[in-house]
């Protein structure tokens, strides 16, 4: 009789402290801009252009990384990324200007890029197809917890001590953080790793070709869904407190504290998505597009009455926090193990595509339209991913035979 294997809690549960620690690198300098602002003598605007730059590289630098460094071991890529992650920290913590600044946050970009390229994959390399979507979930719960937790705490300690502490004490995070994926994390034995064995010593002359992957057009229409969700959430996103100051009345003082709640909601809906649609990512993205969607209609729609706003607020905060795992779920159920890796890159480039991208367009529409039109943008978006999901759904079904992408690569226990 088959047993299942054991399900990897302490490798998973270091990914999601890599991830931790990886999303708070990245979204930090939003909580500290007067702080670096003064401290560089640069204004705000220049700071926040730091996450920008940081988007961007990942944009430039993933995809053509993950393919250079396709037959690199992915335990030891991890831990090195890291350590460069820290590093990158380290040289913004003494930095003597603001281009010394950017230096390290492109530095830290490629490293993040490269980092979210692998991470994905690498839990759905762990488990079996049907546990993917919890193993994803409990991996990307460490960013839902970076925005929880982490930024405002490094926000708090900024203030306290100093911008530069919070950025050397990140570091220090960093390395623990290595420590921790060394020690815990099993290393994987890829399909690709498998291939590299049975081809060496083969002339390049002499090897067969590879296959077109049957996957990559249903991997890049999960990509697109990605971009378009994200392009779509952040246009709206990105201007959502003075939404809440404005249409809908909030004390400047309370958004601090209906932000985290959104945060906790987007932790409950990982949590779901995880627990009930790991299974049926297909059923979970209809689900929380829609819920999405009628979410922030009513957001729209009633942002004069706080009662019924409050809960469209925290409703479209639990339904869009299930839509990054389950987007992650879905692209590793559609893609072959063998394109995993690359799939990952795709759709790392496409989610960092769709935040830059919103914001962008966010900004255009809000100076052009008017704050009111956002929300109409967004929900316009959202329903071409909706339509998106349904074509994959079509594409998927008609591809039905099972390869041995269905079946969990072979875990080392070296």
């Amino acid at each position: 009789m088959k047993t299942s294997p054991r399900f990897p809690w302490a490798g998973l549960l270091a990914l999601a402290a890599a991830v931790f620690l990886s999303v708070t690198s990245e979204m930090i300098p939003t909580g500290l801009l007067p702080d670096m602002s003064s401290s560089l003598g640069v204004s705000e605007a220049q700071i926040g252009l730091l996450v920008t730059v940081f988007a961007f590289t990942v944009v430039i630098t993933s995809t053509p990384l993950t393919a250079l460094t396709k037959r690199w071991p992915r335990h030891a890529m991890i831990v090195g990324i890291l350590i460069a992650l820290g590093l990158s920290n380290v040289l913004t913590a003494i930095a003597p200007d603001y281009g010394f600044v950017v230096a390290s946050r492109i530095l830290g970009g490629v490293a993040h890029g490269l980092f979210w390229s692998i991470v994905g994959a690498y839990a759905g390399h762990l488990v079996p197809k049907e546990q993917i979507g919890r193993a994803v979930s409990i991996t990307l719960g460490g960013g839902t917890l970076a925005f929880v937790f982490g930024v405002p705490l490094g926000t708090f300690a900024g203030h306290l001590f100093g911008w530069r502490l919070s950025f050397a004490f990140l570091a220090g995070l960093m390395l623990v953080g290595a420590l921790l994926v060394w020690k815990l994390l099993p290393k994987v034995e890829r399909e690709t790793d498998a291939d590299a064995d049975r081809m060496r010593g083969v002339p390049r002359s002499e090897r067969p070709a590879r296959p077109k992957d049957a996957t990559i057009v249903a991997v890049v229409m999960v990509c697109l869904v990605a971009s378009v969700t994200m392009i779509g959430h952040y246009t709206f996103y990105t201007f959502v407190v003075p939404f809440l100051t404005g249409p809908m009345g909030v004390a400047p003082g309370d958004v601090g504290g209906l932000l985290f709640f959104y945060g906790i909601a987007g932790a409950v809906g990982l949590v779901l998505a995880g627990s009930l649609f790991g299974p049926r990512p297909q059923l979970g993205l209809i689900l929380a597009l829609v819920v999405t969607g009628v979410a922030v209609a009513a957001l729209a729609a009633f942002a004069g009455q706080p009662v019924i706003a409050l809960i469209a607020f925290i409703v479209w905060g639990l339904a869009f926090g299930a839509l990054p795992p389950l987007l992650q779920t879905r692209l590793l159920h559609t893609s072959s193990a063998a394109f995993r890796d690359t799939a990952s890159a795709l759709y790392t480039t496409s989610f960092n595509i769709g935040i830059g991208g919103g914001a962008l367009i966010g900004a255009v529409i809000f100076d052009v339209g008017g704050l009111m039109v956002l929300p109409v943008v967004y929900i316009g978006l959202l329903v071409v991913a909706l339509v998106l999901v349904l074509v994959i759904g079509r594409m998927t079904r008609r591809r039905q035979p099972v390869d041995a992408s269905a079946e969990p690569e072979s875990v080392r226990t070296a």
